[in-house]
């Protein structure tokens, strides 16, 4: 009878291989997560004078709303609330559910009424200044069926925001933009979320 035997030099070999293949895998996802995020928040800058990444505002009612991004414009507040949704996307503005169809069909809660909440916590600190929400969708999405109201394709972000150009801060309503977003961020706090990467 034969008799097999496995050198321990061998299986600490293997666990070690294993190991390193399993830490190298962790360490590339975070890489990317890390460059998907990096290029984001670039993206975002390009669209606005100032901006504010994961804060919480106060609600008006003693409590505080989470806020993915805050961007000054030049038409006035911008804020998104951003979603790494994958696969084909089924919503409506009279949908309380909006359906994903990818690697396993789901639902979820239509986001536009949270985004009204948001964007009425954010009118309350600014005043007269106009203030606009989009849910900003990943790429990685398809809205096949047209997209709801206030929802915005990665990719079409500097479309409906074109750049702004920093030197060029001289259009009437500057000084109003400004002074009510310098009182907005002293409202803000930091927001435990986790940023969403898209």
């Amino acid at each position: 009878m034969n008799d097999f035997r496995i050198e321990p030099e061998w299986i600490a070999t293997g666990a070690t291989l294993l190991l390193l293949g399993a830490g190298g895998y962790v360490a590339y996802g975070a890489y990317q997560r890390r460059q998907r995020r990096q290029a984001l928040l670039a993206r975002l800058e390009r669209v606005g004078y100032y901006a504010a990444h994961q804060v919480l505002v106060p609600d008006g009612m003693g409590g505080f709303i989470h806020i993915d991004h805050l961007l000054l414009t030049p038409r006035g507040v911008l804020l998104l609330d951003t979603r790494r949704v994958a696969g084909l996307i089924f919503g409506g503005d009279q949908m309380s559910d909006w359906t994903v169809m990818g690697r396993r069909r789901y639902t979820f809660d239509n986001p536009q009424p949270a985004l009204y909440d948001r964007i009425a916590a954010v009118k309350a600190l600014v005043g007269e200044v106009p203030v606009e929400g989009r849910l900003l969708f990943s790429n990685v999405g398809k809205f096949t069926k047209g997209k709801p109201k206030y929802v915005t394709m990665l990719d079409g972000i500097e479309v409906e925001f074109p750049p702004v150009d920093r030197t060029q801060c001289d259009f009437p309503e500057y000084a109003a933009y400004k002074a009510a977003w310098s009182r907005l961020t002293a409202q803000l706090r930091p927001s435990p979320h986790l940023f969403t990467n898209l």
